[in-house]
């Protein structure tokens, strides 16, 4: 083989060994302790607890659906060689919940939020009586999420800042609650009567209870967005919609609107279709970005929609 085959043989082997290099020091977290986090609202909050102090690897993209995103060969290996695993759990990853179970057997120490947040169960739908995983529509249950993370986070981030995690885990639930007294003050200006959500599927069981709404309704009836409703569970919530005069339907941003349209045109109503946040951030950098701006948004175009 002459030397210019050689040479370029060698130049190809060099740039893949270097990427495996890299690859093997983007995994390797530069010698910190690394914590795999499944949603990317959890995620947010994680990285707002723990700062620097760890490589925080988040598997949800912006606008994904946490029932059914899925994860890579080398996201399912990052799992089950982390230092941490945080879940939100109560039946929420469905798309993962293999991956976490394996992680799990492999010895890696795993965190169930939605086990912390004092869950509550479906009242009505294709779910009634299972546990609701949509604990973080409510701040207050958001805030014990954090009291229970925290110690966690301490026992599992080597070489953590112990101070530095207590304030900044201070800090955050002072946060929670300011975003809960503007929650509260901004849905005290929508009409008792007009409290009335009918969404995509069941997802503000914990908002409703926290700020005195009433759930009359979802598109599919059950807290998976991975069901399809029945023509009679239209039906119904057309007659209910129609009953309460519904000026709204809330719909989730990582999901197509046409089914919210069909029945807002069934109606004969002049019904808005709104778009919300409410499983999943928008892309980093946008008013939606992390949770604290999610939850206001939110906040805002519930309020618009019913008033």
């Amino acid at each position: 083989m002459s030397r210019r085959p050689l040479a370029l043989l060698a130049a190809v082997l060099v740039a893949v060994l270097a990427a495996l290099g890299l690859t093997a020091c983007g995994d390797a977290a530069d010698g910190r302790p690394r914590i795999v986090v499944t949603t990317n609202v959890l995620g947010d909050i994680v990285t707002e607890l723990i700062g620097d102090q760890a490589a925080v690897t988040v598997l949800m993209k912006p606008n994904a659906d946490p029932h059914s995103f899925g994860i890579s060969a080398r996201e399912a290996n990052q799992m089950r060689t982390a230092d941490l695993v945080v879940y939100s759990g109560l039946g929420l990853e469905e798309g993962i919940a293999q991956h976490i179970e394996a992680a799990e057997k492999s010895g890696v120490t795993v965190f169930e939020a939605g086990a912390h947040a004092d869950p509550i169960e479906y009242s009505s739908g294709d779910s009634a009586g299972t546990r609701d995983p949509h604990f973080w529509t409510d701040p207050d249950r958001m805030a014990k999420v954090v009291t229970a993370l925290t110690p966690v986070l301490a026992e599992n981030v080597t070489g953590i800042d112990a101070a530095a995690l207590t304030a900044s885990s201070e800090a955050y639930r002072g946060k929670l609650a300011e975003l809960a007294t503007e929650m509260t003050a901004r849905f005290g200006t929508i009409p008792t009567p007009r409290r009335k959500l009918v969404t995509n599927h069941h997802v503000f069981g914990y908002l409703a209870q926290r700020f005195g709404f009433e759930v009359i309704g979802a598109i599919i009836p059950g807290g998976t967005t991975l069901a399809s409703p029945s023509s009679s569970d239209l039906a119904s919530l057309t007659g209910a919609i129609e009953k309460y005069d519904v000026p709204a339907v809330f719909v989730d941003t990582s999901h197509p609107d046409k089914l919210a349209a069909a029945l807002a045109k069934e109606t004969g109503r002049d019904v808005e279709i709104v778009p919300l946040y409410s499983e999943s951030l928008d892309a980093p950098g946008t008013e939606a970005g992390t949770y604290l701006g999610m939850m206001r948004v939110n906040t805002r175009r519930i309020t618009d929609g019913l008033t």
